[in-house]
């Protein structure tokens, strides 16, 4: 588990707030001049219409999700206990983050420590679902409509976008982008948290 992720060649990323899971970790997250560069990738990002589940490759490609999910399914039962609903949730987020470049592990534990896994989970900043994304980034680089974001694989998207801009921002520091997606960048609390959180959904091959 590394704190310096590489940059995404999309150069997109994320923002967002607090979840009502973690009121301990509430931040106070502003809205963020853009480039016109970096609003257009993130743009661009969130309205690619490719499906949310998982393509492969290769057959090693296949293997090596399918042993991840066989991992994390039964680590997330007692948060997600229906079936459909969990598998669905898995490939979503696999499919999101990888495309953004970002460890799967890592966007479960943030969506433990923001939302505890509650779709319709809204902060009192009115950050909303899984990934607690604020409402204003759907006029930023959306169609602005903020009732989308709850929807599974559009918060997803949202979140795991943001968040690659954000480590973009920071020359690959996750600290310090998990910060930012907080709101509260330089102080330990939040990031301490979600790398905790990490380490619970870490993939481990061959287990």
């Amino acid at each position: 588990m590394a704190l310096r992720l590489a940059s995404w060649s999309g150069g997109v990323l994320l923002a967002l707030a607090f979840g009502l899971a973690a009121p301990a970790h509430a931040g106070n997250q502003k809205e963020e001049a853009l480039s016109d560069s970096v609003r257009l990738a993130l743009a661009n990002a969130i309205a690619d219409a490719r499906p949310p589940r998982p393509t492969f490759r290769t057959e090693a490609g296949r293997a090596r999700y399918q042993a991840w999910f066989d991992q994390m399914s039964p680590r997330l039962a007692r948060r997600l206990p229906d079936v459909q609903t969990r598998t669905e949730f898995l490939e979503t987020a696999w499919y999101e983050a990888t495309r953004a470049g970002l460890d799967p592990g890592l966007v479960l534990g943030l969506i433990q420590v923001e939302s505890a896994y509650r779709k319709y989970a809204i902060s009192i900043a009115g950050a909303r679902g899984y990934m607690q994304v604020m409402p204003f980034w759907t006029k930023a680089i959306g169609d602005g409509d903020r009732r989308r974001l709850f929807h599974m694989q559009t918060n997803l998207r949202y979140g795991c976008a943001i968040l690659r801009m954000y480590i973009d921002m920071e020359r690959g520091d996750l600290y310090l982008a998990l910060g930012r997606y907080n709101g509260s960048r330089g102080k330990p609390k939040y990031p301490n948290a979600v790398l905790a959180a990490w380490k619970n959904w870490e993939f481990k091959p061959g287990a």
